[in-house]
């Protein structure tokens, strides 16, 4: 055979078929475009430049290997229903008198065209986009903007590198198909459909208890840590549910509808109903997939649109005043105005010197310490902390302040009252269940009167485990069986901290210059021999790296949906096309004994919407039962917006929805183009 014989005919093939390689040849385009961009964003020069660059390199690395991991699968998915058409051709090229060795030298060629041509164009709209997916992260992260394309080799090889070793094991795996498959076996290959399976109802069944117990979970755990902990795992279990369910349970379903006569004895029904049940084993597969592409998708943009977006309120949480001074003490004998008012003083100085005041000032003084609970009883960590088991006890570790009365009335604008033997409770995080409380080695039982709101201090919000501050009458009475319980452990387990905060009425950059100044003073108060440790913070300072990393999620969630939505899109186009080469045959069949082509097109709307809304509806239940978790997540990054969270989860559905309408309307023509006789 002539030298070019074997490209002409693999061009012809790809191009005779080009409803079918044309998506492919776009989606791993697509998928070699994100790669590179998110390599890209790995190595950038930015990331040098900006403050929190290194989280935002490992969060662009780990989208790189999640990219390049769902791509290999992904590919190797949609590969199969496209070899699947084109395996008739193969069987015929054999009859004719190929061999499989001709055989493979065109799937050979076929492979080198669609892998140049998807490296070529992803590699160009790669390194096109990269620059603009660089001007996006400067947005999304407040920082300088720099216009110079760069491109960098190392990223072009490890693109070229990983994709050639995936189109590499796609051919492999298609040249052993049709190695270890006859020639008669692949001619009739595209008609082999599945037999009609019985309804695997314990199959079904196991699917049912996956789902649920999931779903259990989400709604009952009500520790964000221990939600954390087992988020993966429930995470694993919807995914096994979810493939158990539609492929056992659409069967089910299918034969329920049979059973249903009033339903099932109607030409689009019967129609329908039978033609799914026919081949539902992989229909089901297929749809499980959706669905789970479509749950990933609206989870990661609420919870990274909720985090972008409220990343204020999260810094506010954090930093509750623009500059905030934490001043820790020995004892709570030295909490006391004759060394407040040193600070207050080091402080005001650099305010008058910038002609600034303490506008909203925030002054308290705590006792803290971390305990773990158990049954209503307050228990200290004991002195070897290393022999605690922390996978244990972290859902039951809580982080307690003791504030006084008097202060909680000053600071709330109260005239609230204790008896004796009382407190007042607040909580974050999670909500303390018993209606007292005592501490481990003390016989006091205290009666708990819950209050719904206090100040923030900062400290809670840098912390994965609960807060729980108790407003007592007497805090040095309070606290003294405490403080000799921890003398006789041995443990430094109370910490005593004066907090100064207050708000200022300059930009950022000046309050800046004003907290480095007061950090300054002081450091000067501390070689003067002042009992306190100071150590102030300033919001305005740490603003950027709140945008940064916030942002770099944003980013990386963005993408992340991009990629998914591409894999959504192509499953829907290519189930569309491969069940039509199926079905044509049958609904010419229908249409020659009577069927009109209204009555077709009833019967092809009422498959495809049975089929392709189901994942949707589906995903719509996973994201409501997620919920919990996902808030819970949040609440452990400083988020507790809980109105916005269910604002954006919600509007997140109604656009998934419209945009899933809209890729099922233009899919589902080329399904009509095929079964419908518009030719």
């Amino acid at each position: 055979m002539k030298i070019g014989f074997y490209p002409r005919l693999a061009w012809s093939g790809i191009r005779k078929n080009k409803e079918l390689y044309i998506p492919y040849l776009l989606t791993a385009t697509g998928m070699i475009m994100m790669f590179y961009i998110v390599s890209y964003l790995h190595t950038s020069s930015m990331m040098n430049t900006v403050r929190g660059g290194g989280v935002i390199a490992f969060f662009m690395m780990l989208g790189r290997l999640v990219i390049g991991a769902f791509s290999i699968g992904f590919l190797f998915y949609t590969h199969s229903f496209l070899i699947r058409r084109r395996k008739k051709e193969f069987g015929l090229y054999s009859i004719l008198g190929m061999n499989k060795g001709n055989l493979s030298c065109i799937m050979i060629w076929e492979s080198l065209m669609v892998t140049c041509i998807s490296l070529t164009f992803g590699l160009g709209l790669g390194i096109i986009f990269s620059k603009l997916a660089e001007l996006l992260m400067n947005f999304l992260l407040r920082a300088d903007v720099d216009y110079t394309m760069r491109i960098i080799p190392s990223n072009v090889t490890n693109t070229v590198v990983w994709y050639l070793i995936t189109f590499g094991l796609i051919l492999a795996v298609t040249l052993y198909q049709v190695r270890v498959t006859d020639p008669i076996q692949l001619l009739r290959s595209e008609n082999v459909g599945e037999r009609p399976p019985r309804a695997n109802w314990p199959m079904a069944l196991v699917g049912a208890v996956l789902l649920g117990f999931a779903y259990f979970l989400a709604v009952t755990i009500k520790n964000p840590v221990e939600a954390i902990l087992v988020f993966f795992g429930a995470v694993l279990l919807v995914i096994g549910g979810t493939y158990l369910l539609f492929i056992a349970g659409s069967v089910a379903l299918c034969r329920i509808l049979q059973k249903n006569k009033r339903y099932y004895y109607k030409t689009n029904h019967f129609v329908s109903v039978s033609s799914m049940l026919y081949r539902m084993k992989r229909n089901g597969a297929g749809l499980a997939t959706i669905c789970i592409l479509c749950t990933m998708v609206l989870v990661m943009l609420a919870s990274t649109v909720c985090l972008y977006g409220g990343q204020e309120s999260s810094l506010r949480s954090r930093y509750p005043r623009n500059i905030l001074i934490a001043n820790y003490a020995d004892g709570w004998e030295e909490l006391k105005e004759e060394n407040f008012g040193l600070i207050r003083e080091a402080a005001g100085e650099v305010l008058t010197a910038h002609g600034q005041d303490a506008g909203d000032a925030l002054e308290y003084s705590y006792v803290s310490m971390e305990i773990f609970l158990s049954d209503g009883i307050l228990n200290f960590l004991p002195r070897d902390v290393n022999s605690v088991d922390y996978q244990e006890v972290i859902q039951d570790l809580w982080s307690v302040f003791v504030v006084s009365l008097e202060d909680y009335n000053r600071l709330m604008g109260t005239r609230e009252t204790l008896e004796p033997g009382e407190l007042m409770m607040y909580t974050t995080k999670l909500w303390f269940r018993q209606d007292s409380l005592r501490f481990a080695g003390t016989d006091q039982v205290w009666q708990v009167k819950r209050i719904k709101k206090f100040v923030d201090n900062g400290v809670d919000a840098m912390q994965i485990i609960p807060s729980m501050f108790l407003i007592v009458e007497d805090v040095p009475e309070f606290i003294r069986p405490l403080e000799e319980q921890a003398e006789a452990i041995g443990n430094t387990q109370l910490q005593y901290e004066w907090i100064y905060g207050f708000d200022l009425d300059c930009s950022d950059e000046e309050q800046g210059t004003i907290f480095y100044e007061i950090q300054g003073s002081l450091g000067q108060l501390a070689q003067d021999g002042h009992p306190l440790y100071s150590r102030a913070e300033s919001a305005a300072v740490n603003r950027n790296s709140y945008s940064e990393m916030y942002g770099g999620l944003f980013f990386l969630g963005i993408m992340l949906s991009i990629v998914f939505v591409f894999a959504t899109t192509l499953i829907m186009y290519y189930k569309q096309i491969s069940e039509g080469y199926e079905d044509q045959g049958r609904f010419e069949i229908l249409q020659k004994v009577g069927m009109t082509k209204k009555e077709v097109r009833k019967t092809i709307n009422s498959q495809i919407l049975t089929v392709f809304f189901l994942p949707l509806i589906v995903a719509g239940i996973h994201l409501a039962f997620a919920f919990p978790f996902l808030y819970k997540g949040l609440l452990l990054l400083n988020f507790s917006n809980l109105w916005m969270l269910v604002q954006v989860a919600v509007l997140a559905y109604l656009l998934f929805c419209i945009g899933y309408v809209v890729v099922y309307r233009i899919t589902s023509r080329a399904y009509y183009h095929l079964v419908g006789g518009s030719r």
